[in-house]
């Protein structure tokens, strides 16, 4: 069956439903998601979102724009971190009249909290910026959000797999989806098409990702020959659940909470002494995997401690609920009375679909691709460079989904409808069938925890040549046995193990890009750590890398990073 919108945006999360709320207005908007909306990731976003509005203390959009370019390495685009800055405060307050329930100062204006990376006057200390609402700050915008598009009536096409992205004569003119809940393929027709599927955490073992954070969009834009950039920096946070990886927000420390090592002592200090347990994500996780390997983690084991008890049951169960809830749940402690055990948790991808800052994908020449927009996690503006500080991802996500939403709004008024390709499905639903049809093979669960383990070994918090470049060949032979991919469920309703090895292609693709990419910077910066490279290199290194699939395999190459306001110095918090 073929649908027909003037765009589909895939993806629900809060990139996706902002941009759609900004066209809706003057086109027939349809957005596709692959789980029930409200169960998109966006949800998850527990601790704020970053805004200079100056309620707690003084504050500025220089100094948020300044702590953003520090945070990233200096890999950021300037200008891109400039809009992001500037745009903030509009785009807390139009949450605000929307519905957003932010918490409450005793004068009734949001209230805000200190997080990882934000200072006053160009880093002097820790400030108040993030605005949040308790400690679910992603779950109130993301229902919020979805109550102002269901209002609206736009069409939502629930529990719908991305299978492909339809290019012709250089433009996006559609996509194909799977029913999951039917197993039936479709094309949906479209004059623009948002990619908004957010990031791929799902290629390490362990994760603060939903399930269904496998990189769909950002692999079939690279399948369609658009560079992937910036894909070896990958964020961990330092403070995931022990052996779960489920996040304990950088809220808890924001709060007040400090991370103690095997010997009681409070190490960020020596890492960080300015901001301590506030320091950029980075600089935090690779100070925990260094306690852990000089021997002073918890009782020897490989974690460390996140301490809350001396804030006082009442503080948590205000501002921290969320946490208190599920450390209840999932490890039976009582946080008031005992402090967490945690490791650090793959949790963002800096890189992805290289964008400007209206959203407009950007091919290899840096020329916009027509009709195809990107926003979110799965894009690369770049505003977060080599490692995102927290807080300014529902930021990136409301900010920039806005912007391409009002781009897309703007374009359609000159983009004239054009013919899909002929049969442009049944490749696919060919490839679903043989999936089915045959009798023995490898179970995709298998090779993702093998592709899975891989990463984690090989490409997290340390890296190095030795271990990319096994990495790679093991990737490689992963992909040769996934040609032989068998499912056990022969059906078409929720076929999850389908969906799985669908899935799987997108990942190991991901998987072998991301190392290509951490193979290619040889010098360590921001999320990126190579130990036969410590040092950053600005000489050599301040650039963007690009990935490009060819004829002949993927292409590196490097694009320069913009720099207006602030020159790249030494990074110490």
């Amino acid at each position: 069956m073929i649908f027909k919108h003037d765009t589909v945006i895939v993806g629900a999360g809060l990139a996706g439903l902002r941009a759609a709320l900004e066209a809706a207005d003057v086109a027939d908007v349809a957005v596709v998601s692959k789980v029930y909306p409200t169960r998109s990731h966006s949800g998850a976003a527990q601790g704020g979102i970053g805004a200079a509005l100056g309620n707690e203390e003084p504050d500025s959009w220089e100094w948020h724009m300044y702590d953003t370019v520090k945070g990233s390495d200096y890999l950021a685009d300037q200008d891109a971190a400039e809009v992001l800055a500037k745009d903030a405060a509009r785009a807390i307050y139009e949450l605000e009249h929307m519905g957003v329930p932010f918490s409450r100062t005793a004068e009734g204006t949001i209230a805000q909290r200190a997080f990882g990376g934000h200072t006053r006057n160009f880093g002097e200390g820790p400030i108040k910026r993030a605005c949040y609402a308790a400690d679910r700050t992603g779950r109130v915008v993301m229902d919020t959000l979805f109550g102002q598009a269901e209002r609206r009536g736009m069409k939502v096409y629930s529990e719908f797999q991305l299978l492909d992205l339809l290019i012709r004569d250089g433009r996006a003119v559609g996509i194909i989806v799977y029913d999951i809940a039917k197993g039936e393929v479709h094309v949906i027709h479209a004059r623009t098409v948002l990619l908004a599927t957010g990031g791929f955490g799902k290629l390490y073992r362990v994760t603060s990702n939903c399930a269904a954070n496998t990189g769909d969009g950002v692999f079939l834009a690279y399948s369609a020959g658009i560079p992937l950039q910036d894909m070896e920096f990958v964020q961990f946070h330092p403070t995931g659940i022990y052996g779960l990886g489920v996040l304990i927000s950088e809220a808890a420390r924001g709060e007040g909470g400090v991370l103690l090592n095997g010997e009681g002592q409070r190490f960020m200090e020596h890492y960080a002494p300015t901001i301590k347990d506030l320091a950029p994500r980075d600089m935090v996780s690779r100070a925990i995997m260094t306690e852990i390997a000089e021997g002073r983690g918890i009782d020897g084991k490989d974690y460390v401690n996140l301490d809350l008890t001396h804030l006082g049951k009442a503080r948590i169960m205000e501002k921290l609920w969320d946490i208190a809830s599920f450390t209840r749940i999932y490890l039976g402690i009582d946080v008031a009375e005992a402090p967490i055990p945690v490791c650090p948790t793959c949790h963002y991808m800096m890189g992805g679909i290289p964008t400007n800052v209206d959203g407009q994908v950007l091919d290899a020449a840096s020329s916009i691709v027509p009709g195809l927009y990107a926003a979110g996690e799965c894009a690369c503006i770049s505003v977060h460079g080599a490692n995102r500080l927290g807080c300014n991802s529902l930021l990136d996500l409301v900010v920039f989904g806005r912007r391409a939403g009002r781009k897309i709004a703007a374009d359609l008024k000159q983009i004239e409808w054009i013919d899909l390709p002929t049969k442009s499905e049944e490749h696919l639903v060919g490839k679903i069938a043989e999936l089915k049809e045959r009798k023995i093979g490898v179970k995709a669960s298998h090779l993702r925890a093998d592709m899975q383990n891989l990463m984690t070994d090989c490409c997290s918090v340390f890296r190095t040549k030795d271990d990319l470049e096994a990495a790679l060949n093991a990737v490689a032979e992963l992909k040769e046995q996934y040609q032989e991919v068998a499912v056990d469920d022969k059906g078409f309703v929720f076929n999850t193990d389908v969906l799985e090895a669908l899935e799987l292609e997108s990942l190991l693709t991901l998987a072998e890009v991301t190392l290509i990419s951490a193979l290619a910077r040889e010098e360590s910066r921001g999320a990126h750590f190579r130990q036969d490279f410590p040092e950053r290199d600005d000489e050599n290194w301040l650039k963007h890398t690009l990935v490009r699939k060819t004829g002949d395999g993927p292409q590196v190459s490097f694009k320069p990073v913009t720099i207006t306001r602030f020159q790249p110095k030494p990074r110490t918090y």
